[in-house]
């Protein structure tokens, strides 16, 4: 069902996509966990490359492993007994690399490759055991285009399959100005004996999370607390009660506006300020963060300048809040 309302979305035009410079390493790595226990169960084995560099993409994080879940899948599916699924990657030109997903299985003559990336065709396996609409190869096929990448597959009888994608190299995420600053002129003077301030960080990208540790690395006011998935993050939010909130809208398992609305009716986090940081950067897309309740939507890349005052800006919201509910019940004298 979720394949079918997103081709109806790709169709529409209204399928919304999170570009961002995303590490291949770690998308594959999220891949390989999330196969694992198909393989397991139909005794596959999956072996999958030890990178030289570490390459990154152009593309929206959550549909590349979309994607590539989906040809893992049905390379295990349509697998014999017993069988391997070989993952490589080869950059073919200084802004391209290919993914190639490669499996053992029968195969496919010519008359059925051609008609691979129809609607509901499953290739002759409408009668067979494993399950399917048929459509998941459609949608990989727009969903890649859709990222500026290119889809395709080559196939001998008897011999197995190989499905690829290729999608465009970019070079890793960088802090825009940060390289000509001294670090000392950039951190802030705090008094001996200041409580630090706490932001938690709600992210799965590990790149952008490297780029916000840099960035408080620079504020011995602060420390930094991160989650990688939404409901942790939540947790934390429960546990630690940070002073600022910040996280990626396009998160695993819930979104970041289903956490938004979560912590904003929880009485424990209902106070704190929280921040969007989204490569969803179109009107519409900030228009509806700042609806569903965000303090500030900031959008990918990080602009150093703009993430600061943001922070700032939510720190004082959050030190007044924090004062409001003091003065409204004082701890009560010894």
């Amino acid at each position: 069902i979720n394949e079918i309302l997103d081709l109806t979305l790709i169709e529409s035009g209204k399928l919304s996509l999170s570009m961002e410079a995303m590490s291949l390493p770690d998308v594959l790595l999220d891949c390989q966990n999330m196969i694992d226990p198909q393989a397991r169960k139909n005794d596959i084995h999956v072996s999958f490359p030890q990178l030289d560099r570490p390459y990154f993409v152009h593309a929206d994080r959550t549909r590349v492993k979309q994607v590539l879940v989906n040809l893992l899948s049905n390379a295990i599916k349509y697998n014999r007994a017993g069988g391997t699924v070989d993952v490589t990657c080869r950059a073919i030109s200084a802004k391209r690399i290919r993914i190639s997903v490669q499996d053992r299985g029968e195969g496919l003559p010519p008359e059925k490759l051609a008609q691979l990336f129809q609607p509901f065709n499953r290739l002759g396996q409408e009668t067979g055991a494993e399950e399917g609409t048929g459509i998941g190869l459609v949608v990989a096929k727009r969903l890649v285009e859709l990222m500026d990448g290119e889809i395709g597959a080559d196939s001998t009888v008897g011999d197995g399959s190989v499905f690829w994608i290729e999608l465009n190299l970019v070079a890793a995420p960088q802090l825009a100005g940060a390289a000509d600053k001294p670090f000392a002129l950039l951190q802030a003077q705090v008094q001996q004996g200041t409580a630090l301030r706490a932001l938690l960080y709600v992210e799965d990208n590990r790149a952008n999370m490297q780029l916000v540790e840099q960035l408080i690395a620079r504020r011995p006011d602060m420390r930094l607390l991160s989650a990688t998935d939404g409901m942790h993050g939540i947790t934390l939010a429960r546990i630690h009660q940070p002073d600022v909130i910040m996280m990626d809208i396009n998160l695993p398992g819930i979104s970041g506006i289903e956490v938004l609305k979560i912590l904003v009716n929880d009485p424990a986090t209902k106070h704190i300020p929280v921040l969007a940081l989204s490569a969803n950067a179109m009107p519409h897309d900030i228009e509806k963060g700042l609806a569903a309740g965000f303090f500030r939507y900031l959008t990918k890349p990080i602009k150093i300048n703009e993430f600061m005052a943001a922070l700032d800006l939510a720190l004082e919201f959050s030190k007044a809040e924090l004062d409001g509910a003091l003065t409204q019940h004082p701890c009560d004298g010894g």
